[in-house]
């Protein structure tokens, strides 16, 4: 699956890769399984979906594409546990998902970091929920920094860094804390087309191994269809299809018949 130990082709050369001896030290979690069947979200009276019937499997990057306002958060959020569903039902490994848990992190467009906390103590936080001992869980923050590349400004605040390099930040935060799943709202939705692709390959790299299961929502499809194993339409109402992505993760087959036909066949479904 997409966040085990694959090996992929990235050649965009704008995010930094991890360096030798500096990956952080944990065994990889085993993703969570999330379920939704006949699930109806949003707010009562006023669904955003409906008979929702989609399974993510464990270790999978399912990305999340559809016009604006078809319910891509609600999807996103509903999954996180910050919503309950209206009818049906929505299962982690089989078992209800009945609220928030630190085994699910969000990431969000915004980057909501701590403005009065360093990139280090930000990143340290969910280690702090966890309980996790000062020691080790500074230890291991300024491991996850130096992996996407910040080690070097582990002090500094966030006001003092780029927009791209504050996602850096909320990425390795969100990380840090090994969570089974791991949902992201349009998380780079703000960046500029270099820096984008650049987070892309970040991405990429430091899910590799570490099992997470992975929902990713975007508006653009071509980020869709390099980063997810599958990628789920939503239009009015619901689920329009779900299909699997040929070769995700590889720069490569960015203009590969199969992989163009996809996009075409995605746009059309999208209406665009």
């Amino acid at each position: 699956m997409s966040t085990s130990s694959e090996t992929v082709s990235t050649s965009s050369g704008s995010a930094p890769s991890a360096s030798p001896g500096t990956a952080v030290a944990a065994p990889p979690v085993s993703g969570t399984r999330l379920t939704l069947t006949g699930a109806s979200l949003g707010r009562p009276g006023a669904p955003a979906l409906d008979g929702v019937d989609l399974d993510i499997a464990p270790g999978e990057i399912l990305t999340v594409v559809g016009p604006s306002g078809c319910g891509k958060s609600t999807l996103l959020r509903t999954l996180a546990g910050l919503l309950s569903p209206l009818a049906g039902d929505i299962t982690e490994d089989g078992h209800p998902l009945t609220g928030p848990s630190a085994d699910r992190a969000l990431v969000f467009q915004e980057d909501a970091l701590l403005p009065w906390r360093t990139l280090r103590a930000n990143v340290e936080l969910p280690l702090a929920i966890r309980g996790v001992p000062r020691a080790e869980r500074r230890e291991q923050a300024e491991a996850w920094l130096e992996r996407v590349g910040l080690g070097t400004q582990a002090r500094q605040l966030p006001h003092r860094v780029s927009g791209g390099q504050r996602q850096r930040v909320q990425l390795a935060r969100a990380l840090a804390g090994r969570p089974r799943a791991v949902l992201m709202d349009e998380p780079f939705g703000a960046l500029d087309a270099q820096t984008r692709a650049g987070m892309q390959d970040l991405l990429v790299d430091v899910l590799r191994g570490t099992g997470a299961t992975v929902v990713f929502v975007t508006h653009d499809v071509d980020e869709a269809l390099f980063l997810g194993d599958r990628v789920a339409l939503l239009g009015a109402g619901g689920i329009v299809a779900v299909r699997d992505v040929p070769r995700p993760r590889d720069r490569g087959a960015h203009d590969a018949p199969a992989r163009l036909a996809l996009r075409r066949d995605v746009l059309t479904s999208l209406g665009t």
